[in-house]
């Protein structure tokens, strides 16, 4: 039927107002209250890597890290690939024996768009000594000796730049130093105590080959975290940077974990550091969360054309959150099928055991790069990292060419093509049915007359959705929404304003952002 056309603009989907009129949904009833307010932390929407070309929206947050930071020697460029590429020295990350060259050029490209820095700072013990690129190194001879050089947290003499790069140490402190020389007056520079140490003896096992024990590793991050707060004690430090699961429950079975849950040890002793040395030497618990989620056996992090991948993916983001919610997974299953509510766990760790540490989840991803699932998952995890006091996120792997997830990005920092954004107050929302949508709602903190809401449709079918406001009367509402034809730009959607309410249909598998102004 003709009225049932949808219309096409310019390769943009836009349902026309009889399709929604013909919607026979029931409606879904969200209830959004502009009285309870809480911040929302714009570190939440950062990444790993960003390709500030390719990649036109304004990410606050960018990390510089991954495996090859853990044996990185800033004096020459040089790292060591470790079990990610035949455990070789080479000069991957740059061939230039510029020192710092590597850090520096990451801080620049942040800094010139605005962005807050993570650098890592390597605590293997151990940085590369050359850049030969011939293999495994363990085919030398003493290669510990001849291969890399010692790292250590702090040098004997004051810092200086360039290096000595003749001498057998590289030492952290004085690289935290040039940086911070060189970072310029409005830059920030967060530093992050390695990367993935539970899990070193597997990507790293030439320099570590076996486990730190939980005290080794807690002594090692109070050494190294000192010498960086002596150098910049306004710093900001992020730690233990866990690989995930089993990494901060048990430091992956390390010898001396005696059933001890990892992060409640780890936090109690940076706590006890800080009252025996005046000053807090962790600022930010950092954690990786890659979900273990599947959908007719494959995990959802791969990309799978299984149909039930798809309906998992959209679902895993629960996990962070709902103590409803138990998914298909190995941790699950160790919990005895039980919910993870990860988040709410994690809070209540540092509430316990370090109150006033910040929480970062430096690494996630959750796959579906050019599906919509992938689109909603990403907005549903922002959304839940903004609602539960999440400081800092860093999706690990996305690129300008994953569509999907950038899409999911989009929603919150460019949701109507002209640089709109998500405000920075989150507001307190009733009515989700979590298993067929989520609703997130803020208020712009420089103009709270303006409100913005997104609406995720985990549905496959259009979803009829009103609106309703305690302590905003809405006047105008412009509607942009992405869909699986719309991915690459929201596309507008009709909605109205009437009897104080906003009234839309949200497509069926989609993320829609509502810009509503009051009277």
């Amino acid at each position: 039927m003709k009225q049932q056309i949808i219309a096409c603009l310019a390769g943009i989907v836009l349902l026309t107002p009889a399709v929604q009129a013909q919607t026979s949904t029931p409606v879904a009833t969200i209830t959004i209250n502009a009285t309870q307010r809480t911040p929302i932390s714009t570190y939440i929407y950062g990444v790993n890597f960003p390709d500030w070309v390719k990649m036109p929206l304004p990410f606050p947050l960018a990390r510089q890290g991954g495996n090859r930071m853990s044996a990185y020697n800033w004096e020459t460029n040089a790292s060591n690939a470790g079990s990610d590429y035949r455990h070789q020295n080479d000069g991957y990350l740059s061939s230039s024996d510029e020192p710092g060259l590597v850090g520096r050029e990451f801080l620049e490209g942040a800094r010139n768009h605005g962005a807050v820095t993570i650098l890592t700072i390597p605590m293997t013990g151990y940085v590369s000594a050359d850049k030969k690129g011939d293999g495994d190194v363990n085919q030398t001879p003493n290669y510990l000796a001849t291969r890399f050089k010692r790292s250590l947290p702090k040098k004997p003499t004051p810092p200086v730049y360039p290096p000595d790069t003749a001498d057998p140490f590289v030492y952290q402190d004085e690289f935290v130093a040039w940086i911070e020389k060189i970072k310029g007056p409005k830059a920030s520079v967060w530093y992050a105590l390695d990367n993935e140490p539970d899990i070193w003896a597997g990507t790293h096992a030439r320099i570590v080959p076996k486990t730190p024990t939980y005290a080794e590793f807690i002594g090692r991050s109070i050494e190294y975290a000192s010498a960086i707060k002596a150098i910049a004690p306004r710093s900001v430090i992020l730690g233990p940077v866990s690989y995930g699961w089993q990494g901060f429950r048990r430091f992956q079975n390390a010898s001396d974990a005696n059933n001890r849950d990892f992060l409640d040890v780890y936090l109690s002793a940076m706590q006890d550091a800080e009252r025996k040395q005046g000053k807090r030497l962790l600022d930010i618990l950092d954690i990786h969360w890659y979900p273990e989620a599947q959908g007719d056996g494959v995990r959802v992090t791969e990309e799978s054309d299984k149909p039930g991948v798809s309906p998992a993916r959209i679902q895993a983001p629960r996990s962070l959150w709902d103590p409803t919610y138990v998914e298909e997974s190995w941790i699950s299953q160790s919990l005895g099928k039980k919910p993870i509510a990860l988040l709410p766990g994690l809070k209540q760790q540092i509430s316990t055991r370090y109150p006033g540490t910040k929480l970062a989840i430096t690494e996630y991803n959750y796959g579906g790069k050019k599906d919509i699932s992938g689109a909603i998952a990403q907005a549903d995890v922002l959304g839940i990292y903004g609602r539960y006091g999440v400081f800092a996120a860093c999706n690990w792997g996305i690129g300008a060419e994953d569509i999907a997830q950038m899409a999911g990005y989009r929603a919150f920092l460019n949701y109507d093509n002209r640089g709109g954004q998500f405000g920075s107050l989150g507001l307190a929302v009733q009515g989700e049915a979590p298993t067929d949508d989520s609703v997130y709602a803020s208020l712009d903190a420089k103009n709270q007359n303006r409100m913005t809401v997104v609406v995720l449709n985990k549905t496959d079918k259009p979803r009829q959705t009103e609106l309703r406001f305690a302590g905003f009367v809405p006047q105008t509402v412009r509607a942009y929404g992405i869909t699986r034809d719309s991915l690459k730009a929201s596309a507008p959607l009709t909605a109205t304003t009437k009897s104080r309410a906003v009234s839309f249909v949200a497509p069926p598998l989609s993320v829609t952002t509502l810009e509503i102004l009051r009277r």
